[in-house]
């Protein structure tokens, strides 16, 4: 696991063992012994190398996968929760992490986004809402427009 994401999350960033060993003050060998798994970082390294990946030390010592493909961690407050089918209804269930990180009840209300190229994201409808009116009114506009009957 942890050997994996330091290769990936190196690759990911475009930078050579040599430049990662610098930040972090060490040998290039060194790196080299962890991205083999020959040896391991202590957690002080850890958590530069966290910081220089941008993300925390949980991330980059778990495993991610999404259908069976290796996945880098994610950055720091990003997440990625696994894999979901779609029922027959169109209806899917979002993992129990999720709901709880975001604390998303029955009745909560969503808002779903499309991007044709990039597909689709859930928003808490009242995190939209309010947003959506902070953009209004700070472009001027009223955000108390009556509904018209």
């Amino acid at each position: 696991m942890l050997k994996e994401n330091l290769i990936m999350l190196r690759k990911l960033k475009g930078f050579s063992q040599e430049e990662i060993a610098e930040k972090i003050d060490i040998s290039r060998q060194a790196y080299g012994k962890w991205e083999s798994g020959e040896t391991i970082p202590d957690i002080e390294k850890c958590a530069l190398l966290a910081e220089v990946y941008g993300i925390t030390i949980d991330s980059l010592i778990r495993e991610y996968q999404v259908e069976n493909t290796p996945m880098a961690p994610a950055p720091e407050g990003k997440h990625i929760f696994g894999t979901v089918a779609i029922s027959e209804r169109g209806q899917i269930v979002i993992p129990k992490e999720a709901r709880e990180l975001f604390g998303l009840t029955g009745g909560c209300k969503m808002v779903i986004l499309g991007d044709e190229k990039e597909g689709l994201a859930l928003v808490r409808a009242d995190k939209f809402e309010k947003r959506i009116k902070d953009v209004l009114t700070n472009a001027g506009m009223d955000t108390n427009i009556e509904k018209s009957k």
